[in-house]
């Protein structure tokens, strides 16, 4: 056991939060908690760490467990770089190496036993905690995490705050502690760090709890899921989707269970009234006495609303919605994408992905016209009426009220239509005069799409949507986008929604190409694994070919030993000898070129960020590098023969 809640109850304000959780976290789980927004999730994370006490119930923890907690807001030292912060997270080894550094300086001086025997010990220990590895450990998760190489040497203070929430989330991972708690990991990174980062939580060691509305995430991350509803826990075996299966099954199983019993009680009940004065009184009594002491089965609770985004009837547009022709996108002279060709039709979805910085909001802002194409074409179809859902809520008046927001796209709809339509985004009552400015990021989220949803347009452009939302606010999402008659542009990382709603899928690449495939966020990503896999055995046939290229020059190249040649050289055998210095000073020559444009292609954000496309080119480097080291070799043994 790492550790256990038992009969936790935790309120706020008179209102109860958690009332009576208990379950235990034990070495190697990988566990998902899972619950609506304001369910106690977070609160849970805050008991376990003593950052907040449980009003009643026990926590118990292993003797000093060591809890990695991965914080909303993460602070650095001053003058830190995203290298030394990353590296900050070995201090204990650090502080072994200086001791090392100091025993070795006395060793010069008067190398005593005592020396010698705690250096022995401290080198063992260094050894032992990877001591000569670590500092490869943290530039691969700094790689993963999407800090290229060029960045490491920029100060902490200059960072963004999702990049200090990625160096936060790097320095965490390296800091090797007995639990992990991670609360919304997936927030501040694009797809490819996802899937980083789920590779390696697949392989990871540690037990670790994670919060996260990402249901592909918990998909392929979580062996055990735990939910909070109505103030208490309940466990699952198995990852989100089997969880979903799971929960219906045993809500169906309860409802049988609470109608046959409210059945039982009824027929008994009507027994005791007719019976209970009369000649089978004793009985009756017997049975109320039955009754009192029986346990009741609770009826299942009904699903709280996660509201109605269920679009209305639009115009119906055009055939072709979007023609697109050879375009390019970006920043004054920064080309972010180029050569986009593609038709966009009635009805279908485009679901759009790729990593920060890509082009993928530019896209979008360009289509729409709130950035001039750099080159090419932007042809829309005819009757097309386009709503924008930006992921920065931009178009929010702080000042307004709920309700003068939404009549800022229906100015003459009387309050009743406007506060019943409010109601469908769980805007109830006197919530409607909140102002903008006061409400919750989740509540942002729904008050944009309730405007872009009444605004009744044909064509949704959807930057982000489903960020502030939790996950059955999600579902709701997608069932009404599922349903709806118009076209849709979809920006998201959230693969499990682009699995729902997406017909095709956009992927931005780094080096500014566009993939293009038909089909949903899984079909996409099942067909680039399998072309990636491709790629690699045609690497591996070619290192195939380069290797017995290797044994072939090997067999060719003599002794490389030093040895002086026992007879005189002549003058045409010298002269043969230096063309085949030249030409090897050559092939050297290529070869070093060929290692600068590997150790080039290494640094691609998407070769880094992929753990086997990075072992492919790697293996290649390593070809490279015998190959280069061959040559020289043979320069040197040739060499010498000359000056002999």
């Amino acid at each position: 056991m790492l550790f256990r809640l038992s009969d936790i109850y935790k309120s706020y304000s008179g209102n109860e939060i958690l009332r009576g959780v208990s379950f235990q976290v034990n070495p190697m789980e990988k566990i998902g908690l899972v619950g609506r927004n304001g369910a106690g999730k977070t609160t849970i994370f805050r008991l376990i760490t003593e950052e907040e006490a449980p009003d009643s119930g026990e926590i118990f923890k292993l003797n000093k467990l060591k809890i990695g907690l991965l914080e909303q807001h993460v602070d650095f030292t001053e003058n830190e770089t995203v290298h030394t912060a990353a590296l900050s997270a070995f201090q204990h080894l650090h502080d072994i190496e200086a001791e090392m550094r100091v025993l070795e300086m006395q060793m010069a001086e008067h190398a005593s036993e005592e020396v010698l025997e705690k250096y022995s010990e401290l080198q063992t220990e260094f050894e032992h905690a990877d001591g000569f590895t670590y500092t490869a450990k943290a530039e691969a998760i700094l790689l993963g995490l999407g800090f290229m190489k060029e960045t490491w040497n920029l100060e902490t203070k200059n960072l963004s705050g999702g990049q200090k929430n990625r160096l936060g989330m790097a320095r965490l991972l390296l800091s090797n502690p007995d639990i992990l708690l991670l609360d919304e990991p997936t927030n501040h990174l694009d797809v490819s760090a996802v899937e980083w980062l789920e590779d390696f939580l697949q392989t990871y060691e540690t037990a670790y709890v994670i919060i996260s509305h990402d249901r592909y995430f918990l998909d392929r991350t979580c062996r055990r899921i735990i939910e909070i509803e109505r103030g208490i826990a309940v466990t699952y075996k198995g990852n989100y989707s089997h969880f979903l299966v799971e929960r219906e099954e045993r809500r169906e199983q309860q409802r049988r269970e609470f109608e046959n019993q409210q059945s039982f009680i009824t027929k008994n009940e009507e027994f005791i009234r007719k019976n209970l004065a009369g000649q089978k009184t004793k009985m009756a009594k017997s049975r109320r006495n039955m009754l009192e002491r029986l346990e009741r089965v609770e009826a299942v609770a009904t699903e709280k609303s996660s509201g109605n985004f269920y679009l209305k009837k639009v115009e119906r547009a055009g055939v072709n919605i979007l023609l697109v022709e050879d375009l390019a996108i970006g920043y004054g002279e920064k080309v972010l994408a180029r050569d986009i060709n593609f038709t966009l039709t009635r009805g279908e979805c485009l679901g759009i992905i790729g990593g920060n910085g890509t082009g993928k909001t530019t896209f979008l802002k360009t289509i729409l016209g709130k950035h001039r194409e750099l080159a090419g074409k932007i042809n829309w179809g005819t009757k097309t009426e386009i709503g924008y859902y930006s992921q920065q809520l931009e178009d929010l008046d702080k000042r307004n009220e709920i309700i003068q927001e939404l009549r800022r796209v229906a100015p003459l709809a009387e309050n009743g239509a406007l506060r019943s339509f409010l109601a469908r985004f769980l805007f109830f009552g006197e919530e409607i005069f909140k102002r903008v400015g006061d409400l919750s990021g989740g509540e942002k989220g729904r008050l944009a799409l309730a405007k872009l949803i009444y605004s009744d347009v044909n064509v949704l452009v959807l930057d982000e949507p489903t960020n502030h939302l939790d996950i059955p606010s999600r579902e709701a999402l997608e069932a009404a986008l599922q349903s709806y008659a118009g076209t849709i542009f979809a920006v998201s990382h959230d693969r499990y929604f682009l699995d729902q709603i997406a017909t095709q899928i956009f992927s931005f690449e780094a080096d500014g190409t566009i993939e293009i495939f038909d089909g949903n966020y899984s079909e996409f990503h099942e067909w680039k694994e399998r072309k990636e896999a491709e790629k690699g055995k045609k690497g591996e046939r070619e290192n195939e070919q380069l290797t017995a290229g290797e044994r072939i020059i090997e067999d060719q190249i003599p002794n490389t030993e030093d040895q002086r040649p026992k007879i005189e050289l002549s003058k045409n055998q010298l002269q043969k000898i230096e063309q085949r210095i030249k030409k090897i000073e050559e092939e050297i020559l290529v070869r070093e070129d060929e290692m600068t444009r590997i150790s080039f292609e290494m640094n691609l954000p998407e070769i880094a960020s992929n753990h086997q496309k990075l072992q492919a080119v790697t293996e290649k480097f390593q070809t490279a590098e015998k190959q280069i080291q061959i040559l020289y070799d043979e320069w040197d043994r040739l060499a010498k023969e000359v000056q002999a």
